[in-house]
């Protein structure tokens, strides 16, 4: 992978992480792709969501940003499988939360998106 590659990739995250923090859902369509679906154990059980659900999660939930919580994320690994293929670990709070991700992303129309989300959340 090239240089952009590694920016363009870059950039992508930067806008996971903003939603993450602002939840500003006018932006979900620029960091996950339509066809999405988020994993993780919720209260001990496997969850699935597909992009349109979390979105209105995301919707009506009262931002980090708007709480007046910390921002604190990391990027952890990024991996190139394609010029249009990658994987990314991130570790980012919500509130008073932690969680571990690992973002799937693919190049759709030149846009790096979300297309799987599986997720810890840290004890």
């Amino acid at each position: 992978m090239n240089m952009t590659d590694i920016a363009d990739l870059g950039a992508a995250l930067d806008r996971y992480f903003d939603l993450m923090y602002d939840c500003d859902v006018a932006n979900f369509d620029r960091v996950f792709a339509s066809t999405a679906q988020l994993h993780g154990f919720r209260e001990g059980a496997m969850s699935c969501w597909g992009a349109a659900q979390y979105k209105e999660v995301l919707a009506g939930r009262t931002s980090p940003k708007d709480q007046g919580a910390p921002r604190e994320h990391q990027v952890i690994m990024m991996d190139f499988t394609s010029d249009t293929q990658a994987l990314a670990k991130v570790r980012v709070r919500i509130n008073d939360m932690f969680f571990v991700d690992y973002l799937s992303y693919h190049k759709i129309d030149g846009t790096w998106l979300v297309t799987s989300k599986a997720y810890h959340r840290e004890a």
